[in-house]
């Protein structure tokens, strides 16, 4: 089986490689419109330039697997601002898909926190419906958007689960289907367990991308051996095979906190139940030296017996 491992966002061995270069409502107030026009420009074209040279990075380093900064636009959805940036970079955007296409990546892109369904307040999910058009959107210029997915949560409890899952039932229909179509649901930390999570995803035919780290720090009562048959089938009519997350705790008391690399003893759990089941795996290490974790990871695995490095970061088992 094949193990293939990737990171998010921004490559740390190239130099002043962010792609989430941004400028903030409260600055872009003190300009004038000649400045705004100016500044939001020059953020875009160097995370969407960033974001081509993490592309190349990777086909190099031999990384498949690649999480899209979700702030490559600053601002695009700010109701006060809602410029054009799709006139004046079509082209990179367009560019950006058919590198990952031509090379055969898997990207996605994990919308942020307070992108909810679970809200009783309708600004917030009209909010976040306009994030996950955002999102799409920048999939469509890229030609990418039947096939690079979208992930969050299932969201807040707001004292009261079984009422905010039904708010969750209501207000993800209000997505258009095509970016309905591309959404993935992942279990969080504080919240709702992996169970939990998979029976939304099962209510609305969603995949589910389970996060080990999130298990650990909010696990339910099944184990890892007995969610991963239902979490597989979760993903059996899209093309793409099960994608997981993987971090390791900061410290005993920031236990849900990333720690800078990926812990083996940590992982090896996991990576153990996910041999037994014997199925290939797409693995997003979370940790917060990003490309630097992931290839760290994949040395060290490659040095225990049965594991076989095969490309920059694939193993096989």
């Amino acid at each position: 089986m094949m193990l293939r491992f990737g990171y998010v966002s921004t490559a740390l061995h190239l130099w002043e490689s962010s792609p989430s270069r941004t400028l903030t409502f409260t600055n872009w107030m003190k300009l004038n419109t000649n400045q705004r026009k100016e500044k939001l420009l020059h953020a875009t074209a160097q995370n969407l330039n960033n974001t081509k040279r993490a592309l190349f990075y990777n086909i190099a380093q031999g990384i498949h697997l690649y999480r899209m900064s979700s702030s490559l636009v600053p601002l695009a959805t700010h109701p006060e601002v809602k410029w054009d940036y799709i006139t004046p970079f079509r082209e990179q955007f367009q560019e950006i898909g058919e590198i990952v296409k031509k090379h055969s990546l898997r990207v996605s892109f994990h919308p942020n926190q307070f992108t909810l369904f679970t809200s009783d307040k309708e600004h917030v999910t009209q909010n976040a419906i306009t994030d996950m058009d955002y999102h799409y959107k920048m999939l469509e210029l890229m030609g990418l958007h039947d096939q690079a997915t979208m992930n969050i949560h299932v969201g807040g409890a707001y004292g009261d689960k079984e009422k905010a899952i039904s708010r969750f039932h209501d207000n993800i229909e209000k997505l258009d289907n095509p970016i309905k179509k591309q959404v993935t649901l992942e279990n969080d930390d504080k919240t709702y367990t992996a169970q939990e999570t998979l029976a939304v995803c099962n209510d609305h035919a969603l995949p589910m991308i389970f996060d080990y780290h999130h298990h650990w720090a909010n696990p339910g009562n099944e184990s890892v051996e007995e969610l991963l048959p239902e979490i597989y089938t979760t993903w059996k009519n899209t093309e793409q095979q099960p994608k997981f997350h993987l971090s390791s705790p900061k410290s005993d008391k920031e236990y849900r906190s990333h720690a800078d690399y990926v812990d083996l003893k940590f992982a090896l759990p996991f990576i153990k139940d996910l041999i037994a089941f014997g199925k290939d795996a797409d693995i997003m290490i979370e940790a917060k030296s990003k490309d630097k974790a992931a290839l760290r990871l994949v040395e060290e695995l490659a040095a225990l017996r049965g594991f076989k490095r095969i490309d920059g970061a694939v193993i096989e088992v």
